[in-house]
């Protein structure tokens, strides 16, 4: 039987928190300052430098305004390293707000499709109640991204610039939604009419095309790449395609990398492949992991590092991180002296129970070593503009990367062939609400 909180119990806890003198000054210091604030641990600045070992050079830090766009910013930032080795240029941006564009209205298009699928189910049904709630939105996974670049390919940034509402995405999310809903409604009220269904679809599609291109921008079909090199020496190249930009000044083939994940949960043993119902974008194309430990996914992003070329990952950023020094570590604060909490979990429990799971996605660009040769702390390349951390760049500390790093794309090239191996595995299917299955943003 449920026990109230009555006047007994409340009495008992009152009573303890007077006789804690330790509380009652904290109290007072909260009046004015914020909880990690007065945490902040001041001794730990000296142990997280920024300075690396391995430290490869690149551009100017990005800044996805007010979306949730980090993971296309992290692939495109990087992608553009490739294109500026190409074209000897000191700063390059990819246009973000071209894969974001085909992002949002393959989305649409999938979104409409599942929910076709689910057309039978009850209106209260979970998978329905979880496609029509999370809905469309920023969030994405690598898979997402190589999916959209290699049918649509890319632009350079001044081939399609930013908008108001590509930076400032929550109306246009919003109202898309809602429309979506309408269109869940209308499906299920015509459920056995495939010709009814199929003229919703229509018309949807075509109304939400029309409210995305006044939002966000008509998309080129062809464009001049004009640019200066490092020389100071002009260059353009005119008519070019997306798809002929992307095979002459990118030209990474996206086939050879692979999206591992590190998820120390029983229901998802290592060296298996996992794929999520209903998370995607562009239907044909699924988002499928590999599952390592974290000892063989470190190994394979420093191989990559060490050979000269950068590192997409996604973590949970929202866990012990200074944004204004940048620095992602355990040791940033010191909660236990201040309050009696215990919120100690291991990283299989965070995931179990909704503590933690990947929510941003970045690029690892350093990495130093400890005595023992083991990666001792990361320089990471973040997405929020260059008036955080270190000019945009923070660092991450060897237990902050083993507890909140859950995801890297790493080329074959630099995997054991054991593990290149349990690529062709057949995915086994996870539902849509399972930890692996959230989405960067």
């Amino acid at each position: 039987m449920a026990k109230e909180l009555n006047e007994k119990v409340l009495k008992d806890l009152k009573a303890k928190y007077d006789s804690d003198r330790t509380a009652k000054a904290v109290r007072r210091a909260l009046n004015k300052t914020d909880v990690l604030d007065l945490a902040a641990v001041q001794e730990n600045a000296n142990k997280v430098q920024h300075n690396f070992e391995i430290n490869i050079d690149t551009m100017k830090a990005t800044s996805q305004g007010n979306s949730g766009r980090c993971w296309i910013f992290a692939a495109t930032n990087f992608l553009r390293e490739e294109t500026a080795k190409k074209c000897n240029i000191k700063d390059f941006e990819l246009s973000q707000n071209y894969v974001s564009f085909w992002d949002k209205l393959e989305k649409i298009n999938w979104t409409m499709e599942s929910i076709i699928k689910l057309k039978d189910v009850d209106w209260d049904d979970r998978t329905l109640m979880w496609v029509l709630q999370n809905g469309i939105n920023d969030g994405g996974q690598w898979d997402m991204f190589a999916a959209i670049i290699k049918k649509y390919g890319a632009v350079p940034l001044s081939a399609f610039p930013e908008t108001y509402a590509s930076g400032h995405t929550r109306s246009w999310t919003s109202l898309v939604n809602r429309r979506l809903r309408k269109f869940a409604s209308d499906v299920q009220r015509n459920n056995d009419d495939a010709d009814k269904i199929a003229e919703l679809k229509e018309k949807c599609l075509e109304e939400l095309y029309s409210f995305s291109v006044s939002c966000f921008g008509e998309v080129p079909e062809t464009f001049d790449f004009e640019y200066t090199d490092k020389d100071n020496k002009y260059h353009i190249d005119r008519g070019l395609t997306p798809k002929t930009f992307y095979e002459k000044y990118v030209g990474l083939d996206l086939d050879d990398y692979a999206s591992l994940i590190t998820s120390p949960t029983k229901d998802k043993p290592y060296h298996e492949r996992f794929t999520v119902n209903f998370v995607g974008n562009v239907v044909g194309y699924p988002v499928v992991y590999l599952n390592l430990t974290m000892d063989e996914l470190k190994d394979a992003i420093v191989a990559q590092l060490k050979d000269g070329q950068i590192v997409w990952f996604g973590s949970d950023v929202g866990r012990w991180g200074d944004r204004k020094t940048g620095v992602w570590d355990m040791n940033n604060f010191d909660l236990g002296s201040l309050f009696d909490l215990d919120v100690s979990m291991t990283k299989e429990d965070s995931l179990y129970y909704c503590e933690s799971a990947m929510n941003h996605a970045m690029c690892i660009t350093g990495v130093t070593f400890d005595e023992n040769g083991a990666p001792d702390k990361w320089k990471i390349e973040n997405s929020w503009g260059d008036e955080m951390g270190n000019k945009g760049y923070y660092l991450a500390s060897s237990e902050w990367f083993d507890t909140y790093v859950f995801q890297a794309v790493v080329n074959k090239k630099y995997l054991p062939k054991e593990i290149v191996d349990c690529l062709s595995k057949e995915p086994v299917e996870l539902n849509p609400w399972d930890p692996m299955g959230t989405l960067a943003d």
